[in-house]
């Protein structure tokens, strides 16, 4: 089958990557002039005339993501030498917070908890008592419920160091607005997952070099060896039905893998006037959330390559990351804000308000505000499904599936969307 794969982002380029596996002939779209969507590597220029390579924004997997990592293996990226494992660890400036050791789950969480530095024994009886009950409730609840709702009676100090951190980690939304149902899913995998390769599945695996070359770089030169087609700098602007199949551009396909962002992918949906149920109205439901990096120069060497910090209204940012740490030029930190406001020079200079609290003196570097990072990941929340059309297909971090807007959530809708096509024209999948 010929099929097009409309965005060249993480979800696009798995997604390609699974129909030229099961023998089809793949064209992808992407409307910028490089590789990565919202996970690419970023060019910025220094007051000495040259550049250095950082990311549109700071990304981090875990041990649980095994079909990110196996992807990134299978285009030849081997993951122990471009990530950086940490056992899961939201340590602060003071020394304070949780740090699990090597040990096999659940043993290195309940040993973590019993040791996290700056609580007392009634903080941390409180956190084993509601993991308790949260594991026997097999990480399930309400689907209506908050994160603070399901935490209610839950420690203040744990709620501070632990819960909301992670919680804006992973649904970059605060505990009072974010799904309790999809957060115990992202603790029940990524706590009391499967070990793969000798990581945990709640490890912290940082990236070391920048996101062009983890994974997007690699696998366009597999497709392109493969002898798919990839079409940089090509914004598809019309989607219509042709026959039995679909015009993209006027160019007929069987079937295409829409891979866009959600915005996109429903400017092409509507335009195309095909019968779509309600998915249109799922996809237009979704609001979306920003996430800011400030990027600062003149950084004092962190004890770790991430901290978590104490936010505030004065103080934004949720963690900070050395980059030198990660593959990165030395005195470079980056200041991450999930659910920011305000425009960039508001943000830098709250930034460098928090940072000088802590007694750094930075300058800034460079701030990359992503308007539309991710979805909110709210209670009750209804997706939009994968199969918008007889031979249309979505795929991305925000169609239906269990986890909130992450890695992992992409590839994983892309492999399901890829299996979508007509299993009666497949050949034999092609070598890795």
């Amino acid at each position: 089958m010929n099929v097009a794969v409309v965005g060249g982002g993480w979800a696009g380029l798995a997604a390609a990557i699974e129909a030229v596996r099961g023998g089809h002939r793949v064209t992808v779209f992407e409307a910028a002039r490089q590789w990565g969507g919202r996970a690419r590597a970023l060019e910025v220029p220094l007051d000495d005339g040259g550049t250095v390579t950082l990311d549109n924004g700071q990304h981090i997997l875990i041990g649980a993501y095994r079909e990110t990592l196996a992807l990134m293996r299978a285009v030849g990226i081997e993951p122990r030498e471009v990530l950086r494992r940490l056992p899961l660890t939201l340590r602060f400036p003071d020394g304070q917070g949780l740090v699990l050791p090597e040990a096999p789950a659940p043993l290195d969480a309940a040993w973590g908890i019993l040791g996290a530095r700056g609580w007392t024994w009634t903080d941390k009886l409180s956190l084993l008592k509601h993991a308790a009950g949260w594991q026997l409730r097999r990480f399930q609840c309400d689907d209506s419920l908050t994160v603070s709702a399901l935490c209610e009676g839950l420690a203040p100090t744990v709620m501070r160091d632990l819960v909301d951190p992670l919680c804006v980690a992973a649904l970059n939304i605060p505990a009072g607005r974010a799904s309790a149902s999809v957060l115990l899913r992202v603790l029940r995998d990524g706590l009391f997952g499967p070990s793969q390769d000798g990581w945990g599945a709640s490890n912290l695996l940082l990236p070391a070099r920048d996101l062009g070359t983890l994974f997007p770089e690699a696998a366009a030169a597999w497709l392109q060896a493969k002898g798919a087609s990839l079409r940089l700098g090509h914004r598809v602007q019309s989607l219509s039905r042709d026959g039995e199949g679909w015009a993209v551009d006027g160019e007929r396909f069987g079937s295409v893998l829409l891979a866009a962002p959600p915005w996109e992918a429903e400017r092409l949906v509507a335009e195309s006037a095909a019968p779509t149920g309600d998915w249109l109205a799922q996809v237009r439901s979704l609001a979306h959330e920003p996430i800011a990096t400030v990027y600062v120069q003149d950084g004092p060497a962190l004890p770790l390559p991430m901290l978590a910090l104490h936010s505030a209204p004065d103080a934004p940012a949720q963690f900070v990351f050395d980059r030198a740490q990660l593959g990165g030029p030395p005195g470079v930190l980056a200041f991450v804000i999930s659910a920011s406001e305000g425009g960039v020079q508001e943000l830098e200079t709250r930034v460098l308000a928090q940072a000088g609290a802590l007694g750094w003196r930075v300058r800034p570097l460079k701030t990359v505000v992503e308007k539309r990072a991710t979805f909110a990941c709210v209670p009750s929340l209804r997706r939009p499904g994968i199969d918008v059309a007889p031979g249309l297909f979505a795929c991305g971090d925000y169609v239906d599936g269990p986890y909130p807007a992450t890695l992992e959530g992409a590839v994983r809708a892309a492999q399901a969307a890829a299996a979508r096509l007509n299993p009666a024209a497949r050949t034999a999948p092609s070598a890795s």
